[in-house]
């Protein structure tokens, strides 16, 4: 294995071993790599470095190898290991040990680039496989006793201060893939402490137009990714002082909206779809029509476009249980919420108390159906449905509660109203 001149190895530091480190499958999968590729065969790179330098919580455990994915193949396949070739022509193996996957590449080197995908060749050179990183922070490796190599020089600098700089040159990397313009912001909403790097900053607003070229599905994924942080409002902010999110979202404008909703210290406004949604205009079109050229799910969709709906902030129980009634649970708490981020709404206090009633129990239908309605002697036809909805009415307006004594009546006046008194 050669390390390369230019970006030599740094072994300075080291992070105590980690339980993830430490468990039997990770054990077993790196024990594996190493009797076929000998001693410091297999580092852990990326997310899992980062997050241990960072006290981030590690979920995905990323491993780089110089054997060949034939060679780790036939590794972990001695071992007793489960290999999934789940991305062979770009290096990768997915290892899975006792139930637990692990994501094994080869250090590679791009051949050619066109801004969406590349030609990779394999390499056992570990500097060469960080230049073609996106950020430094994320080209830092790790052995199994948490010895770290940084190639760059700077990323576990970077990681510790919370800085997000591209590997080498910023153009070079971004046009190597534009979805790197969308993981700048994002890694900066997740990982990114103070100022944004300025030269990051400035190539992405300058190169912004790559963003067309992207597929819907990476775009969104990264939106929705960025989203889901903790505080994703100075990136967003980032992004549509640079141009990018015109780019991503057009549609999302309402930067006041998002801001208060995405601040607010209440779990439900942390959900990233009804983050979206705040950034949107209250046009269901306009939300349907972002969610279908974004390729999001029928599901996302339908609930950006239930969302988007100007509702007017139910001061009162009985009007939010009409909500939850009319529009579904999912649907009422997310109007509540994007009104009262949008200033129609009440004090927090009672936004709080309106929120667990909306998650409570669903209130009931009306104990009314056909067959009675047909029996109290309307005649078949519309006029069935006539007297459903006015019974419906008067249910809601009874607070979804009534005795039997008291629906049999009301389902009599209204027989009674269709059938002689005429219809209204």
């Amino acid at each position: 294995m050669t390390e390369s001149s230019a970006m030599a190895d740094a072994v300075p530091e080291q992070i105590p071993v980690q339980d993830w480190m430490a468990a039997a499958p990770t054990r077993r999968v790196m024990a594996a790599l190493e009797a076929r590729g000998g001693p410091g065969a297999a580092r852990f790179v990326g997310g899992c470095v980062r997050n241990a330098l960072m006290g981030r919580k590690v979920e995905d455990v990323d491993i780089a190898t110089p054997l060949t994915p034939e060679a780790v193949t036939e590794a972990l396949q001695a071992a007793g290991i489960k290999a999934v070739p789940t991305g062979v022509e770009h290096g990768t193996v997915t290892a899975v040990a006792d139930k637990t996957p692990f994501e094994i590449t080869t250090l590679r080197r791009d051949v050619e680039t066109d801004g969406r995908r590349a030609v990779v060749a394999f390499t056992d050179d570990w500097a060469e496989d960080a230049r073609r990183r996106d950020f430094r922070l994320n080209a830092i490796y790790a052995d199994a006793q948490g010895r770290l190599y940084d190639p760059t020089g700077a990323g576990v600098a970077d990681a510790r201060a919370g800085r997000i700089v591209f590997v080498g040159d910023a153009e070079t990397r971004i046009r190597e893939d534009y979805l790197r313009i969308l993981r700048f912001f994002r890694f900066h909403a997740w990982y990114g402490r103070g100022e944004p790097d300025a030269e990051g900053l400035e190539t992405c607003a300058r190169l912004k137009d790559g963003v067309r070229s992207l597929s819907a599905e990476r775009v969104a994924k990264e939106l929705l990714k960025l989203l889901a942080a903790e505080d994703p409002r100075g990136a967003v902010g980032l992004m549509a002082g640079s141009g990018v999110l015109t780019e991503a979202a057009p549609e999302a404008r309402d930067l006041e909206r998002f801001a208060v909703l995405a601040g607010a210290d209440l779990e439900p406004a942390r959900d990233p779809v009804l983050r979206l949604a705040a950034l949107l205009p209250d046009a269901p079109d306009v939300a349907r029509s972002m969610a279908e050229r974004l390729r999001l799910s029928n599901a996302q969709r339908e609930r950006l476009a239930a969302a988007v709906v100007v509702t007017d902030f139910p001061l009162s129980d009985p009007a939010a249980r009409e909500l939850v009634y009319r529009f579904g649970r999912q649907a009422a708490a997310d109007r509540l919420l994007l009104a009262w981020a949008a200033g129609r709404g009440a004090e927090r206090e009672r936004l709080d108390e309106l929120l667990a009633l909306v998650v409570g129990p669903a209130p009931a239908r009306p104990p009314i159906g056909g067959a009675e309605i047909l029996a109290a002697g309307v005649p078949p036809g519309p006029l069935v449905g006539e007297v459903q909805r006015a019974l419906e009415a008067w249910w809601i307006g009874r607070d979804f509660h009534a005795t039997k004594a008291e629906v049999r009546e009301a389902l009599a006046a209204e027989a009674a109203r269709v059938t002689h008194g005429g219809r209204r």
